[in-house]
């Protein structure tokens, strides 16, 4: 369940949109994908966690439920890339940039000392960054390489600024 105190939104992706729950995370946000959910359970679990439901799946969108608001949706228009469909959604809702979240999990990210990690961290890794960072809820070591450089451009080029 997302923390009631936190106005942050969080997402519940449908089975169709795991790509964009990643770049969601990348973009600071809490998004939760499970592939081959049921819209049922999709539906089930967002009313009970408190998640905003994003959803390419048409006929979704007629359950009473989603109509009325009780469960909070986006349509996410279908055939977009992942990368458009994050831009449709951050402008949709005014989203800003946020610090990002672990891409595999979403978990937060807590900055951990260089020191700390000299026995895990890759050997270029640890030679060439100075940051590093760890998922609190799977554990995953993160710097900022090359990969991280490549996400934070897309990431300006794509959502409103701050």
């Amino acid at each position: 369940m997302t923390d009631p105190s936190d106005k942050t939104p969080a997402f519940l992706c449908d089975a169709m949109l795991g790509g964009l729950a990643r770049w969601l995370r990348a973009a600071g946000y809490d998004a939760k994908f499970e592939y081959g959910i049921d819209d049922r359970e999709l539906i089930r679990r967002a009313r009970s966690s408190g998640r905003i439901v994003l959803s390419s799946d048409g006929p979704l969108f007629e359950r009473n439920i989603i109509k009325d608001g009780t469960v909070p949706a986006v349509y996410i228009p279908q055939q977009i890339s992942k990368l458009e469909a994050l831009q449709f959604v951050t402008r949709q809702l005014e989203l800003p940039l946020r610090a990002p979240r672990c891409m595999g999990c979403g978990g937060k990210l807590t900055e951990v000392p260089k020191h700390e990690v000299i026995n895990e961290a890759p050997p270029l890794a640890f030679r060439n960054c100075e940051k590093f960072w760890r998922c609190g809820r799977c554990g995953k070591l993160l710097w900022h390489g090359t990969h991280w450089q490549r996400i934070t451009k897309r990431l300006a080029e794509i959502t409103p600024a701050n």
